[in-house]
Formats: structure tokens, C-alpha cells, sequence
């Protein structure tokens, strides 16, 4: 893993906990045969790729709304 791609990655994502689970379901999917949506190098690794996909905006990041709950 490159330590540059960290470092902007954080920069889309900056709770580390959070993106170390994508990169590491991205790496589990890619490992499964998902293709890379950007371009990758020879010898570039599942990791890179997908901190690659992070920086590239491929890969985003959603959190459901919270139930509304209403005090009768």
C-alpha cells in the first residue's frame, strides 16, 4: 500500500477505521474478480487500486438517516 494514496484517501475519508472496512471490502470484491473502475497498473495492488477508487470519487460513502422518533 502506498503511503501517498493513504494520505489523499484520508483526505476523502477521514475517520481511518472507516475507510480501512472500504479498502478492505473493495480488496475482498476485487479478490472475487469485480473489476477496477480505474485504470491500474501491471503490478498495481487490490489496495492501491481501491484507495485509488476513494480518491477518484468511485467509491462514496453513504450513512442511513436515523429512525425519527416521536414522544407521544
Amino acid at each position: 500500500m502506498t503511503s501517498h494514496l493513504l494520505e489523499e484517501a484520508l483526505k476523502k475519508v477521514p475517520n481511518q477505521q472507516v475507510l480501512v472496512n472500504v479498502i478492505s471490502k473493495r480488496v475482498k470484491q476485487l479478490t472475487a474478480g469485480e473489476r477496477p473502475m480505474v485504470d491500474a497498473g501491471f503490478r498495481t495492488g487490490f489496495a492501491d487500486i481501491a484507495l485509488q477508487e476513494v480518491i477518484e470519487g468511485k467509491i462514496t460513502l453513504s450513512f442511513p438517516e436515523p429512525p425519527l422518533v416521536v414522544a407521544v
